[in-house]
């Protein structure tokens, strides 16, 4: 492949603050949220959630400035209806309300064409957020790299020029129960996407943010998954990092007076974005020395360099646990263990400790690193990224935050028993089942799995 082409697609320069890393920044108020799922031994699935709550008493407690992103942001169903929440219609109506109690405030909500399934279907829940004055940004995935280049190139040239319509005739890839356009297929498979999932918002005389692996997407609603939320100037980076989106999608940054009066010296977070987080994840299992304790939790894992790195931690006696999702759901349509189950067996074999989320229709949505080591410092890393080519190499918009605090605080105290809850289970609720009941069983699929992360041809 010609160095021409590679600088034009893969290494097209980034639009300005985007792979952002932020200033180590002493934090205010910090909390772990967590959203699970569970069978108990009668097979009887239920869930329990927090993150969204918080998500619902931040927009509450705002009074000057709102700012939303949110990849899936729909209330599409798959073959199987998902009956946990109506997600989307809960933050649409809070929205809302929320406007017309505090008709001046600013009021930003970013997502991903996903949601119009590149423009092919009209969001009703996006048509009441315009008509209450509050701002809704698309953005503009055409802005960033293309992770298959050789697909990207045809799209570019010959389906991009002609837009597209609302008059479908194939049944949308999504769901939602009505139909798309040829068009909107062939948008979808240049597969990238604003995956951020962050919220910020004034609170009194401080700022906060929540960042999180969680949607407001009702076929989601059950998935389990992780946030962090924070005060302190470290909210002044994520602005920062969100104005680069709205920049890049045609939109004017916003500069709202942010004045941050809650830091305490012990906790620190640090905003990361797109390709800095891989960075931060690399040097974070690297560091870890001999017996000190590394938790991974994951939906999607393949990225070649993590998966070498998480070997070697093994291989320095780390004691190392990664808990996965089989990939076997997606919204009532079955999906084929790729590419967690391949992965897998690659790590097994080398000695590392696997669980599996035992889904029923959910998935183990969770992206999240934890870190302990001998000194009783601790480290939390977590957000949109999964780890994966197109999450960590610059290809996606992604956004996760760096957390580092003692292993004695309850945060991290929190942290560490939402995982070894999910690891151990509980007398009558299962989370979770050994390596061997997902464990890959086709010659096959490690290869594909290695060319479809290789190639871009996937959807992880």
């Amino acid at each position: 492949m010609s160095g021409r082409f590679r600088r034009r697609f893969w290494h097209r320069p980034l639009a300005p603050g985007l792979s952002f890393t932020g200033e180590v920044h002493n934090a205010g108020a910090v909390r772990f949220l967590a959203d699970k799922t569970w069978v108990n031994d009668a097979g009887d699935r239920f869930s329990r959630q927090h993150i969204f709550d918080a998500v619902f008493d931040m927009i509450e407690r705002s009074r000057r400035f709102l700012l939303i992103d949110m990849f899936l942001y729909n209330d599409f169903q798959g073959k199987e209806q998902e009956t946990t929440r109506l997600l989307s219609g809960e933050l649409t109506e809070a929205l809302v309300r929320h406007r017309a109690r505090h008709p001046d405030m600013k009021i930003i909500v970013i997502t991903d064409p996903i949601n119009t399934v590149y423009g092919s279907l009209p969001s009703a829940q996006f048509d009441r957020l315009r008509d209450a004055d509050i701002d809704v940004v698309i953005t503009d995935l055409t802005r960033l790299r293309d992770p298959n280049p050789f697909y990207s190139l045809f799209w570019r040239a010959f389906v991009r020029p002609f837009g597209n319509s609302t008059r479908g005739w194939i049944p949308s890839p999504i769901g939602g129960g009505r139909k798309v356009t040829l068009r909107s297929y062939l948008a979808a498979f240049n597969v990238k996407a604003n995956h951020r999932k962050v919220v910020i918002a004034d609170s009194g005389d401080d700022w906060c943010a929540l960042v999180t692996s969680a949607n407001p997407h009702d076929a989601s609603s059950a998935h389990t998954n992780v946030a962090i939320s924070f005060t302190g100037p470290a909210v002044w980076d994520l602005l920062q990092s969100e104005n680069a989106v709205l920049e890049l999608s045609g939109h004017d940054a916003v500069e709202p007076d942010m004045r941050s009066s809650q830091q305490a010296p012990g906790t620190t977070v640090q905003v990361l974005t797109e390709r800095a987080i891989k960075i931060a994840a690399l040097r974070l299992i690297r560091q870890c020395r001999r017996n000190e304790r590394l938790r991974v939790a994951t939906f999607y894992l393949s990225d070649r360099d993590i998966i070498r790195a998480l070997i070697e931690a093994r291989r320095r006696r780390v004691a190392l646990r990664l808990l996965l999702d089989p990939n076997k759901d997606a919204f009532g349509n079955p999906k084929f263990g790729i590419p967690n189950r391949a992965v897998a067996q690659e790590l097994h074999r080398a000695g590392v400790d696997i669980r599996w989320v035992h889904t029923h229709g959910e998935q183990c949505h969770t992206k999240m690193l934890l870190r302990e080591d001998m000194s009783g410092e601790a480290v939390i890393l977590l957000g949109s990224a999964n780890l994966t080519r197109r999450n960590l190499d610059n290809f996606n918009l992604e956004t996760n935050v760096l957390v580092r605090t003692q292993a004695a605080a309850s945060l991290f105290k929190d942290a560490k028993f939402h995982f070894d809850l999910l690891w151990n289970n509980q007398p009558g609720r299962v989370f979770s089942v050994p390596y061997e009941h997902y464990r890959n069983r086709s010659a096959i699929k490690p290869w594909l799995s290695r060319f479809m992360e290789a190639s871009g041809f996937s959807t992880f």
